[in-house]
């Protein structure tokens, strides 16, 4: 992974960690429902940032040789890489 992103996604993995101590203890303290899924919804939200960031990072560095590559079957791989993994379709 490569920096500015390395950074940024420590940020939001700090963020998740505090949003997930908040979800527990809502759920300790027997919180409204609603409050505790929009918090729920919340730390989903920053997750999803850190997969974005991540993917940038990715197609950055390992993705520009693979997608440069004379090689199709090595760019199809690739890219069948990426979909499977960043699939939200599935999720």
């Amino acid at each position: 992974m490569i920096e500015p992103y390395t950074g940024k996604i420590k940020i939001n993995l700090k963020k998740v960690h505090g949003q997930l101590a908040l979800i527990d203890k809502m759920i300790v303290e027997n919180r409204y429902c609603l409050d505790i899924a929009q918090q729920v919804n919340a730390a989903i939200g920053i997750l999803k940032q850190v997969n974005n960031h991540i993917l940038e990072s990715h197609l950055l560095s390992c993705g520009t040789n693979k997608l440069e590559s004379k090689s199709e079957k090595v760019r199809l791989e690739f890219v069948k890489e990426l979909m499977k993994v960043f699939d939200q379709t599935k999720k």
